[in-house]
């Protein structure tokens, strides 16, 4: 369980990182390259990686949609934080599970239970009411959760294709893919330096840095809790996704004084709920 907490915590605390970002003027894309390097040193070191079994046979297209799709749905997310705060940010990310399981039911034709049908139905008014904005509120940007939600949802489904590649272990194939990624963001980074004539700034750097180690232990304790629930992945689901709900709203709230309507809490609710029902269907 403590593998558990930690991956909570690590995930959250990304997210506090980009809304601190927000008082210093920060660049997300500078932020988001020193990341992935950081991101990618750990990974390397932490599970001694051979890198002779990265061959042309790998599914470098899957490889590369992901390190497409990470660092640019990872601006959404700072720019949802920033706009719309950590709790509905946090909310939209882990809602973002109803998208593979979608895919499963219409693309793979899994079938479903009551359970699993119940959970998307509540899943789906939850995100109406976590992104319903106050009255007062006339820049509510829901655009940017909205596309968290999504490209989490598709990353998530091109991981699971990653994770039925077992001829590369699945670590090897998340250090490849974090590779891409910060080609990705050094050439985004680069363009702002060249075109928009942006300049380098040491804070990034030391924000980077701190993303990328919360964001590397957010993976690796999230795979040692699969591992220590290896016969019950589905309370690692859960727990990840309540967790992340809860302890986001808790720090968004407190700390930040984020403003939530009780139709924005009532939705939260919703989204536990929905989370339980998935979780039961499995059971079914």
């Amino acid at each position: 369980m403590l593998f558990l907490i930690l991956s909570v915590f690590c995930s959250v605390i990304v997210g506090v990182i980009f809304k601190i970002t927000r008082k210093y003027n920060s660049n997300p894309t500078q932020i988001i390259a020193f990341n992935y390097i950081i991101a990618i040193a750990l990974c390397y070191f932490t599970f001694s990686l051979n890198l002779d079994e990265v061959t042309a046979d790998a599914p470098w297209n899957i490889y590369v949609t992901v390190g497409i799709l990470l660092p640019v749905v990872f601006l959404f997310l700072a720019a949802s934080i920033k706009s719309m705060g950590i709790v509905k940010t946090d909310a939209a990310q882990r809602l973002s599970l109803f998208i593979p399981i979608l895919a499963a039911w219409f693309i793979f034709k899994e079938e479903f239970n009551s359970f699993k049908v119940i959970g998307l139905i509540i899943g789906f008014v939850a995100l109406l009411f976590i992104l319903r904005k106050q009255t007062e509120n006339s820049e509510n940007k829901w655009i940017y959760p909205a596309l968290v939600l999504l490209g989490f949802g598709f990353i998530d489904i091109l991981f699971k294709q990653i994770a039925l590649y077992t001829t590369l272990p699945y670590t090897t194939s998340l250090f490849v893919v974090f590779g891409i990624s910060l080609l990705i963001a050094v050439a985004i980074v680069l363009y702002g330096m060249i075109i928009k004539s942006e300049k380098l700034n040491f804070k990034n750097v030391l924000f980077g840095a701190a993303v990328g180690i919360f964001n590397f232990g957010n993976i690796l304790f999230y795979l040692k809790a699969h591992k220590a629930f290896s016969d019950n992945p589905s309370t690692v689901f859960a727990g990840m996704n309540m967790g992340v709900i809860i302890l986001g709203s808790i720090v968004g709230t407190l700390f930040f004084k984020e403003k939530l309507s009780k139709i924005n809490f009532a939705g939260l609710f919703l989204a536990l709920i929905a989370i339980i029902f998935i979780v039961f269907s499995q059971f079914n």
